[in-house]
Parts: structure tokens; C-alpha cells; sequence
């Protein structure tokens, strides 16, 4: 039994594929597929249903992946240990983002930890926040910026950078444009545009219309702020967004809705990070700021 046969063991039953996991280890598909039935014939185990469309582990399997993933970790902790004591940054850092993110001190924060640390070696991952944050808790990911409504686990060590209700978002020339407050019953007469399921601004919403007992139904559901901005500002629509994401946008006004749950955004790393995550918390913690 070898380490690496048990590291795509674990990537295989994370990622439900051998071809994500060999996409994700930056080895070929027919190398993790070799490794892990070499593992299984000397274990002696089947620990994985090949039979569906999604990878599965058998029920011995999910015995031995509870080891298999303490393994991971504890070989984790030596390699992290041993780098900081020697004050070295090596490896490769997983790094997630909502969609469409550009706020200026994530992109600097980025650009620092580059020139910081040209060793190293990062993808970016752009998903909705609950797929963000299930990735930092399975270790899939080690930094993300996540937008959320209910409170992160504190495991992930988040820190909080804005905290808003959500805004109807609507040209300037609109009858609304001069309230202070729009009731959320109000969007129940309109067609609503805002992001997927799974956003920080649709949980909110969700808690939202709970609370208020009116139940909305965005007709669009766009990937970006910046379609659902371009849409509000067109006349397509009422935009369910925050201040901050129209901030900067001339065509509309950002009116807050009334009693609203509030979203938020945040920093956060995997439970266990390597010394590489840890920088890269950093160089963004640094130019992150509530400011932006």
C-alpha cells in the first residue's frame, strides 16, 4: 500500500469520477484507475461501484475512506509543519471564487501572492458559494471568497467582509428609484431578476420571503451581477441584488428592501490548510478589506 494509491482513493469517492479526480491530481485517468484497483486487489476489498454513472464507494469502501482521509490529513499537517519551519511556500493552492468576482483587493491580493511566491502554483475555481463552501469542507478547495446568508462553520476560519440586505435594483427614471425602502411584497407584482440557487443573495432572499410569507420566484436567473445589472438597467426586469454589487454602475438605483435577511461576503480556507493556503489567505486578508 503506497500513499499516492490512497490519495486518489479519496479523490475518486470526493469527485464521484475518475476522470475530476485525475483532473484535480494533474495525473492521467488510467493512472488513478490503475492505482486504485491495485489498492483494492491488496486490500482484498472492492471499495468502489464502478456500475452507475457517478463512482460510489462500496460499503467496505466507506470504512476504509474514514483512514484513508486521516492519512491524508496527518501527511498534510508533516508537509505544512515542515514548511513553515523552514519558512518555505511550495506546492499548489485551490482557490474559489462566486462567479464574476472582481473586486479590486481580491484581484491584488491575487497579483501579491504571484509575485510573492512564483513557485507556487494556483487554479481558480469560479461556482456558487454553497458548492464553494462544501468544497472547503471536503478539502476540494483551500481559499475561496463565498457570499452567504447562514453563519460559516467556524472551522473554516471565515473572515467577514460585508455584511447587506438585499436591494431592488432598478433604472433611474423608475417609479421606485426615489424610495427609501421597497416591501418585499412589492416584487411579488414583477418580474424578478437575480442569481442562481445556491448564492448568497438567493438564501437571503429565501429567509426573506419565509419570514415575510411572500413567496418569490426570480423569473431570471443570471450567472453574473453584472448580466443581472445590464438586464435591471433595460427595463427586463427589478433586480434582487445588494448595494454593494450595483455600486459603481450609473444606470440604476440600489433601493434596500424592507426587513431583508442580510447576506454576506466572506474569506475563508479549508480546516486543515497547507502553508501555501495560509499565505494565500494572507496576501487576500491583507487587501480585502470591508471597504470594497
Amino acid at each position: 500500500m503506497e500513499l499516492h494509491q490512497l490519495r486518489y482513493l479519496v479523490a475518486v469517492a470526493d469527485h464521484g469520477s475518475f476522470t475530476a479526480a485525475a483532473e484535480e491530481l494533474l495525473v492521467s485517468q488510467s493512472g488513478v484507475s490503475a492505482q486504485v484497483a491495485k489498492l483494492e486487489k491488496e486490500l482484498g476489498h472492492r471499495l468502489l461501484d464502478r456500475s452507475g454513472r457517478t463512482v460510489v464507494p462500496t460499503a467496505e469502501g466507506d470504512e476504509i475512506l474514514v483512514h484513508a482521509r486521516a492519512v491524508a490529513r496527518a501527511v498534510q499537517a508533516v508537509r505544512t509543519t515542515a514548511d513553515e519551519l523552514t519558512g518555505l511556500v511550495r506546492g499548489h493552492v485551490r482557490l474559489g471564487t462566486v462567479i464574476g468576482c472582481t473586486i479590486p483587493g481580491y484581484l491584488r491580493g491575487f497579483a501579491d501572492f504571484r509575485s510573492a511566491h512564483p513557485d507556487v502554483s494556483v487554479t481558480v475555481t469560479e461556482d456558487s458559494s454553497d458548492r464553494l463552501i462544501a468544497d472547503l469542507e471536503l478539502g476540494r478547495l483551500d481559499v475561496a471568497v463565498v457570499a452567504h446568508a447562514a453563519p460559516l462553520p467556524a472551522a473554516l476560519g471565515p473572515r467577514t467582509l460585508i455584511r447587506e440586505p438585499l436591494a431592488a435594483v432598478v433604472p433611474n427614471r423608475h417609479p421606485w428609484a426615489d424610495y427609501d425602502r421597497v416591501p418585499l411584497s412589492e416584487l411579488a407584482d414583477v418580474t424578478v431578476l437575480s442569481l442562481p440557487e445556491g448564492t448568497g443573495v438567493r438564501a437571503a432572499l429565501a429567509e426573506t420571503a419565509a419570514a415575510e410569507q411572500v413567496p418569490i420566484v426570480p423569473a431570471v436567473a443570471a450567472h453574473s451581477p453584472s448580466a443581472v445589472l445590464a438586464l435591471a438597467e433595460l427595463g427586463s426586469g427589478v433586480g434582487l441584488l445588494t448595494a454593494s454589487m450595483a455600486a459603481g454602475h450609473p444606470g440604476v438605483v440600489a433601493i434596500p428592501v424592507a426587513r431583508s435577511r442580510r447576506t454576506s461576503l466572506s474569506l475563508a480556507r479549508r480546516p486543515d490548510p497547507s502553508a501555501a493556503a495560509r499565505a494565500m489567505t494572507a496576501a487576500l486578508a491583507r487587501r480585502l478589506t470591508p471597504a470594497q
